[in-house]
């Protein structure tokens, strides 16, 4: 059960959910982190007076320290602010839900400096999932899944030998594109990618439900987290939401862990694990439900599947140069510079042009992160 939290990412969706959950289990808040959100810091640091308080945008900490000197919160700014915040002495945990690569280097000081990690960022196993994994291990720290699938497979895997498992099934709902064709995602508008049919999140998770490439990158962080091949994960489209995900054992046996689309659950779950606590959040009625429904994704309408699995069989730095074609090219598509489809052809550009280091340290990372974006805008300045 988590004494002490910081929050790394607090101002977005999974952060404010957090807070909640937090709420509910009177858990200490400790530190909270966040990019440049004024008006939304401020209030949480008077509703949850944490000790410390960071933004990395120094202008934006410096109008935040004078919004809140009446209160006892420390205003810190800047990348050295957030490191400060994400060590603190009084969090034994460390919930990361910022969104991209931004989230990685702030992780490596937690793990560094002996702090269990809340995994929501799932770009930081995507990124660097072998330096990760080794860090963790090294310092004795716990990774636990936030996102609702790797959290259905923690739960499933509770208990359960790793060698008896024959592969993961992570679901899918398709997003708000399930069902259309090439010729139908060319004309969709940013509106109605944004509305997904199941889960709210922020855009550029969002946009990666509705290209599918939040799959393609949790194939890859289920890889890491759970130590399975990419040959032992399988993708399948649940409309419904209410199975996050599935373990095949050996014998044929199936574990699959139902709940209501509701972030707040494994939310709860990483930050109280073993323990299981009562709360007031979304129930399954099976009353309600006329049934559950399986399809097979469609790998050649939502190509980012392809791009996904094809990054996690190569490795090495193929993984972060996708994470960042991504990151950019959703935000172009935000910006309405490119189409939907656009965003998936930008990424399988800088991925072919890219050239693998299969053994990277955090320095590579880094530098294939930033190099990738630059060829990425590139790649778009020259009409592609």
């Amino acid at each position: 059960m988590t004494k002490g939290l910081c929050i790394l990412g607090s101002t977005g969706s999974i952060g404010s959910q957090t807070l909640n959950v937090c709420e509910n289990l009177n858990i200490n808040v400790v530190s909270l982190i966040a990019n440049s959100n004024v008006k939304a810091m401020e209030e949480q640091i008077r509703r949850h007076k944490p000790k410390v308080a960071a933004l990395l945008d120094e202008r934006a900490a410096g109008l935040l320290k004078q919004a809140v000197k009446d209160t006892n919160t420390k205003v810190l700014m800047g990348e050295e602010g957030v490191f400060e915040a994400v060590t603190h002495n009084d969090a034994d945990t460390v919930l990361t839900s910022v969104v991209g690569i931004a989230g990685l280097l702030p992780t490596v000081a937690a793990i560094n400096a002996g702090k269990n990690i809340a995994l929501s960022n799932k770009e930081t196993l995507v990124t660097a999932g072998p330096i990760i994994t080794e860090l963790a291990k090294e310092k004795g720290v716990r990774l636990f899944p936030v996102d609702s699938e790797h959290s259905a497979i923690f739960q499933c895997l509770a208990g359960n030998r790793e060698r008896d498992v024959e592969k993961i099934i992570l679901t899918a709902s398709g997003g708000p594109f399930r069902g259309y064709t090439k010729e139908q995602l060319k004309t969709v508008t940013v509106e109605q990618a944004l509305n997904h049919p199941n889960w709210s999140m922020g855009n550029k998770i969002t946009i990666d439900s509705a290209t599918m490439m939040n799959k393609g990158l949790e194939i890859i962080e289920a890889m890491w987290l759970f130590n399975v091949n990419i040959s032992d994960i399988e993708i399948i489209i649940h409309p419904e939401s209410i199975i996050h995900s599935m373990v095949v054992f050996k014998d044929g046996s199936i574990m699959a862990q139902m709940g209501a689309p509701d972030m707040r659950i494994p939310i709860q779950l990483a930050l109280t694990w073993p323990e299981r606590i009562e709360n007031s959040f979304r129930r399954v009625d099976f009353n309600e439900l006329n049934a559950l429904s399986f399809n097979k994704p469609d790998f050649d309408t939502f190509g980012a599947l392809k791009l996904g699995y094809k990054a996690a069989e190569t490795g090495g730095t193929l993984p972060c140069a996708m994470n960042a074609a991504n990151e950019v090219a959703v935000e172009l598509f935000l910006q309405g510079k490119i189409s939907f489809i656009q965003i998936t052809e930008l990424i399988s550009q800088v991925m072919e042009k890219h050239i693998v280091n299969s053994k990277p340290v955090l320095d590579d990372i880094i530098e294939t992160d930033r190099n990738s974006r630059e060829l990425t805008r590139n790649i778009f300045n020259g009409g592609f």
